[in-house]
């Protein structure tokens, strides 16, 4: 397989929506199929987009709960490693 490197693609109407296409090549480098369900993130201006990690949560656990945790251990992760360590 050859190295994919920068490239640009333009943004078309699909439906009522705006998307992107993505070239084979670049689907399979990163194990993306048809189908396949992606999670994308907004960060400084950048779209990050991945293949979804599917998680088989325990019983009573919400899908939620990780969100929050992600969220609380950003903003807080350093303190409450610093309370670990004390």
């Amino acid at each position: 397989m050859s190295v994919v490197s920068e490239m640009e693609r333009k943004v078309t109407r699909i439906g009522n929506s705006l998307g992107v296409t993505f070239p084979n090549e670049v689907l399979k480098k990163v194990n993306i199929a048809q189908g396949d369900v992606v999670t994308i993130d907004v960060k400084d201006g950048e779209i990050v987009l991945r293949k979804s990690r599917k998680i088989n949560l325990p019983q009573g656990i919400s899908p939620d709960f990780f969100d929050i945790l992600n969220e609380t251990m950003t903003e807080y992760g350093d303190t409450i490693k610093g309370l670990r360590d004390k």
